[in-house]
């Protein structure tokens, strides 16, 4: 036997001893990995380690059709130590988790829209908010008008298992009075409005073009010199043009035609023919990838970020279909937002660093 066989021999041998150790001693080795990813993951701090500025996470980069690697709409903004949340589509609040964020310290949710795929994760994130912190009163929700009805169907909702809860966890861990949330409404705004401003953030309000949806709005978050523009659910609109003017980060809706039209045609053929003709209508109060990057353009942003993406791609292989001619109306940087991606935007700096923390 050759010298290059024998060490073959002798690696599948260790090989196999090695499996049958791990198979033998499986229970006791799957506690202490346990144990030590309890250590590390209960560890994580990704607010202790920010500079200060203004920072944004994806949540949720999803939309009402089902995809295994999206969750709904859900974006995190961090305004020096300070969070705050924009949606909270299905599975938001678990992402926020899974990114090592504290769905404890959310200060405040702002809905742009009562559309279901923008509020269906609310449940688990008034709980989890509400249990993940010594919190003295519920969570506030700013939204256009209608708000005050959508918080009180939740609190109605969720009324039975906040009292099993305090009745099981007591009234220290789980106060009463801090459960649910609390409707801070500020109307049917047809200009920008400043709707929050505390600690150097300033949150404005703007109509966006999302009829019959009404009202509809997008976010403005300004913090010491840093801006981001998040456009909610909008045809092209002008008006977020106007609201981005200058900022540093556009998180923009997107939804490809094409590959919307393909789905249409497929839908039809397979026989289901009111889940086509839905599929169709979404075509008209939706904007393009190519329409974000216009607007991009238009604004003067820095860097555009592409969420609320429609239809579900598959893999990343089908990014540059789905951008279209994207890259020819903006030459800045175009990121498909993809679930626990990062964005940091330093104070005193014009940087934009971005990772992961999934």
């Amino acid at each position: 036997m050759t010298k290059g066989k024998r060490a073959a021999l002798w690696g599948l041998l260790l090989l196999g001893i090695a499996g049958a150790t791990a198979f033998l001693f499986q229970r006791p080795i799957g506690a202490w990995l346990f144990e030590r990813g309890v250590e590390r993951n209960l560890a994580r701090d990704p607010l202790a380690s920010l500079p200060d500025g203004l920072h944004l996470a994806l949540c949720g980069t999803g939309s009402p059709l089902p995809n295994r690697n999206r969750a709904g709409p859900c974006t995190v903004v961090i305004a020096g130590k300070s969070m705050f949340v924009v949606d909270a589509g299905e599975g938001s609040a678990r992402n926020i988790s899974l990114m090592g964020l504290p769905n404890g310290q959310i200060r405040a949710l702002f809905l742009t829209h009562f559309h279901s795929d923008h509020i269906d994760g609310m449940g688990p994130m008034m709980l989890l908010r509400w249990t993940g912190a010594n919190h003295e009163s519920p969570l506030p929700v700013y939204g256009p008008t209608g708000v005050d009805g959508v918080i009180a169907g939740f609190n109605a909702a969720y009324a039975a298992d906040n009292g099993y809860r305090t009745a099981h966890h007591g009234i220290v861990n789980t106060p009463p009075e801090a459960a649910g949330a609390t409707a801070m409404a500020f109307g049917d705004p047809d200009r920008p409005v400043v709707i929050y401003e505390a600690d150097g953030l300033k949150v404005t309000a703007f109509p966006v073009d999302h009829r019959p949806v009404h009202p509809a709005v997008g976010y403005r978050f300004d913090y010491k010199g840093r801006s981001i523009v998040l456009s909610g659910d909008t045809a092209p609109s002008k008006s977020v043009e106007s609201a981005a003017r200058g900022a540093d980060l556009l998180v923009h809706e997107a939804l490809e035609p094409a590959m919307v039209d393909e789905l249409v045609r497929g839908l039809a053929k397979a026989g289901r023919k009111q889940t086509s003709e839905i599929m169709h209508d979404i075509l008209d109060y939706h904007a393009s990838p190519a329409q974000a990057a216009a607007s991009a353009k238009a604004a003067g942003v820095k860097m555009l970020v592409l969420s609320h993406i429609v239809p579900p791609l598959p893999s990343s292989y089908f990014n540059a279909a789905f951008l279209g001619d994207a890259k020819k109306r903006f030459d800045g940087p175009i990121i498909i937002g993809e679930d626990g991606q990062y964005f940091s935007l330093p104070a005193g700096s014009k940087e934009i660093e971005r990772g992961s923390w999934f």
